[in-house]
């Protein structure tokens, strides 16, 4: 990153009052009445995304990726399910973004070649044993002073009760977090703010849930019979004539090179 682009960096977390903190406060999950909010309206807000050079690991669908790309200058997006990356190539009316497989944990690009990198629920993904070399390879694709934003969601919430029946993510968010503050007790990244915040989930029908979250390319939910009935009927306390409505609680972590 060039001079210029680490005052403006400086310039924009000044503007937005953020609080340096130290890996002892890092909380990974947050007791207290949290805001509802949409993802984007928390990207929008903590980053300054015009004009930057930007990294997304675990693009998935590109739903984030295309928001994204209206400000960024450019965005390279990683995804290592095959399946949704031959989708995501498909796609012809992104022209400053660029679809290639690879992980976090061994990245396709040069050293100081982005201002920011993104994970949007990715990072809990990165298997286990390769989290410390995923930060280690974030460190060295990220410019000087640029940020990182990871979003991972709250261990918490009826949708997580549900979903924890077939696919249950708590060690694995666990291992992320501890991960995340290795990295910053290394010094390898430092922390500047943590986010929480509840994100308005809305199905129609128990088919559309089942579709995103237990018929995905990315896992392999092979349920039984029992426990698809026991899935569908916790579902189903949640439907309304307007569909299932739930709050995902999310924590945002914001680091910085």
């Amino acid at each position: 990153m060039s001079l210029r682009h680490a005052y403006f960096f400086a310039d924009v977390f000044n503007a937005y009052k953020v609080k340096l903190m130290h890996s002892s406060e890092m909380r990974i999950a947050n007791p207290e009445n949290t805001p509802v909010a949409s993802e984007t309206d928390i990207l929008s807000e903590l980053l300054p995304l015009k004009g930057a050079k930007v990294l997304e690991l675990g693009c998935g669908k590109a739903e984030k990726t295309r928001f994204v790309s209206q400000n960024a200058a450019s965005v390279l997006a990683l995804e290592v399910d095959k399946v949704q990356l031959a989708k995501n190539q498909a796609i012809h009316d992104l022209p400053n973004v660029r679809f290639e497989y690879g992980g976090a944990e061994n990245i396709p690009a040069a050293n100081a070649s982005f201002d920011i990198v993104l994970m949007f629920k990715s990072l809990h993904h990165v298997p286990v044993d390769q989290m410390d070399t995923a930060f280690s390879e974030i460190r060295r694709v990220l410019k000087p002073g640029g940020i990182i934003y990871i979003s991972e969601p709250v261990y918490a919430g009826d949708l997580n009760e549900i979903i924890r029946l077939f696919n249950n993510e708590k060690i694995v968010r666990e291992a992320a977090f501890e991960a995340e503050k290795k990295a910053v007790l290394s010094g390898r990244l430092k922390l500047l703010q943590q986010q929480f915040f509840l994100q308005p989930v809305v199905f129609e029908n128990f088919d559309q849930f089942a579709e995103q979250a237990i018929n995905v390319t990315h896992a392999n939910h092979r349920l039984s019979p029992e426990i698809l009935r026991e899935v569908r009927s916790k579902f189903e306390q949640h439907m309304t004539e307007e569909g299932a409505h739930f709050v995902m609680p999310m924590r945002v972590d914001l680091l910085q090179a």
